[in-house]
């Protein structure tokens, strides 16, 4: 066997191995077409907008997939996915020697909920996420605390549709499973 063919075999060997080595991307979904339900958050802070920024912030992650849709409409979706934000504070957690405050912790606490809509079952249910980030107070930025809820929702919301890619992926094993069984 020539050199070039022994590194052509070897290639075609390192391929096929990495290629069926079963990883994949988990923010990344293949399966049928879900339609979710997603009515806008309820807002128990008396940070006004925090609702909408969730909305969108969630809205972006969700366009990362070309099967699954979001929908302001009930009807015909497989999947409700609400939640509320149920209070957001804001410690001080550090002090400078004229005891002003000079750092910040924002924190956020969650409550959501996955539910098909089809058999009732629900999917995902989080009663307490709590979410922190620090901000310094010491900046010449009004906006600090506005950003790090920004991030703070952000992160969340990946979490929120990596969550919702899994319980859907297990949802469709149960099914697939389901109709092996009955055939």
């Amino acid at each position: 066997m020539t050199g070039q063919k022994r590194k052509l075999l070897f290639s075609l060997f390192v391929f096929l191995m990495l290629g069926g080595c079963g990883y994949y991307f988990p923010n990344v979904y293949t399966g049928p077409e879900v339609l979710v339900y997603m009515p806008n958050w309820k807002n128990r802070t008396d940070k006004l907008g925090i609702d909408n920024n969730m909305y969108q912030s969630l809205s972006a992650w969700f366009q990362k997939s070309d099967k699954i849709h979001l929908t302001k409409d009930r009807e015909g979706a497989d999947l409700v996915l609400a939640g509320e934000i149920i209070s957001i504070d804001l410690p001080g957690i550090g002090w400078d020697t004229n005891e002003q405050t000079t750092d910040v912790k924002v924190e956020l606490r969650l409550r959501y909920v996955l539910k098909n809509l089809k058999t009732g079952d629900m999917l995902w249910e989080v009663h307490n996420d709590v979410w922190t980030e620090n901000y310094n107070t010491l900046t010449n930025r009004a906006d600090t605390e506005d950003e790090a809820v920004e991030e703070i929702l952000d992160d969340v919301s990946e979490k929120i549709y990596l969550g919702t890619l899994t319980k859907i992926r297990k949802m469709n094993r149960e099914l697939s499973l389901d109709k092996a069984k009955t055939q």
